[in-house]
């Protein structure tokens, strides 16, 4: 099993920065792949960015290419979500997951074993 808990989240104003945090605790070892997603009211649920967990190989979605950045920590079991310029459509409930199986499918939210319980962003306008 794989704990994931997120941390970060609030409220702030169009332009400003946020950085979500992602603490990963059990069975670590086993993460293949590391993900944020996030859901809008009245949305489906939408794949934001995905990192491997022992390389270098970062995914982004076009709506927030070249605004948010996503990296880890090994050592400390953490993933974190840089968030730049942030827009009022960024508003949602960001997820932190995590995916135990190898494969090259990286944005399907079937795609990972184990998900946070979110933490929600808001920004106005």
């Amino acid at each position: 099993q794989v704990q994931l808990v997120e941390s970060g989240g609030g409220l702030v104003q169009a332009g400003d920065s946020l950085r979500l945090s992602c603490a990963a605790s059990g069975r670590t070892y086993d993460i293949y792949t590391m993900a944020w997603f996030r859901q809008a009211p009245g949305k489906e649920r939408e794949f934001v960015a995905a990192l491997t967990w022992n390389s270098d190989s970062t995914w982004y979605a076009d709506s927030v290419q070249g605004r948010f950045t996503i990296s880890r920590d090994n050592a400390k079991n953490t993933v974190s979500l840089q968030m730049n310029s942030l827009k009022p459509e960024d508003t949602a409930v960001y997820y932190c997951a995590a995916s135990i199986r190898p494969g090259p499918s990286i944005r399907p939210g079937s795609r990972y074993d184990y998900w946070g319980q979110g933490t929600q962003v808001t920004v106005s306008s």
